[in-house]
């Protein structure tokens, strides 16, 4: 079998406001800002949190439709940050973590790989699982880990892939790593050099 039965995947719940934070720190990629906006507007609608100061990191790329920027744009925040690309964001992000204070609660909303990344980047600032909430939505496509040369190779789509750093067939499996925030890629082909299962696309 060419995905194997571990299954290490976190579970994500719709964003619900957490009426215990007093500084909401919103993270959304292309698709997620949907999510945010219903976010920000149950926060707004919670007398609880409405009185908290609400930061909002977008990455609008490609796959943020013109719809869904305008209201992320309109959306009723302290502060509204637009990056090209979840890399820009994270550079940002690590900034507003350093000075971060008491009752700093964190949503995510996108992809599972933008999902891990950011969350492996909160656990390096301690934050706990309490004082984050996560939504996927958007591309299944995912971020490999070659359990040989240890490189990543994002936005695979296949259960088959190339590994960009050294070149083997990888099989994906279903193990993830939240502290590498990647599924293990392990060599297919070892046994038998060059015979391959059928490549097909599995993560859409």
């Amino acid at each position: 079998m060419l995905i194997t039965g571990i299954r290490s995947k976190p579970v994500y719940k719709p964003l619900e406001p957490d009426a215990g934070g007093r500084h909401h720190l919103l993270l959304g990629h292309g698709v997620g800002g949907e999510q945010l906006c219903r976010l920000i507007d149950a926060l707004e609608a919670n007398d609880a949190t409405r009185a908290a100061s609400r930061r909002v990191l977008y990455v609008a790329d490609a796959s943020a439709t013109a719809d869904t920027l305008a209201k992320v744009k309109a959306a009723k925040v302290t502060d509204l940050q637009t990056f090209p690309d979840t890399s820009a964001l994270l550079t940002v992000f690590r900034e507003v973590l350093s000075s971060s204070v008491m009752g700093t609660r964190l949503y995510v909303a996108g992809p599972e790989t933008f999902i891990g990344l950011v969350m492996r980047l909160a656990a390096e600032f301690n934050l706990n699982n309490d004082e984050i909430r996560a939504e996927e939505c958007g591309s299944a496509a995912r971020r490999v880990h070659c359990i040989h040369c240890r490189a990543a190779t994002e936005n695979v789509k296949t259960n088959i892939v190339t590994c960009s750093g050294c070149g083997r067939w990888l099989i994906v499996r279903d193990h993830y790593s939240r502290r590498l925030a990647a599924y293990m890629g392990v060599m297919v082909d070892a046994e038998a050099p060059g015979e391959l299962p059928p490549i097909q696309e599995v993560f859409v």
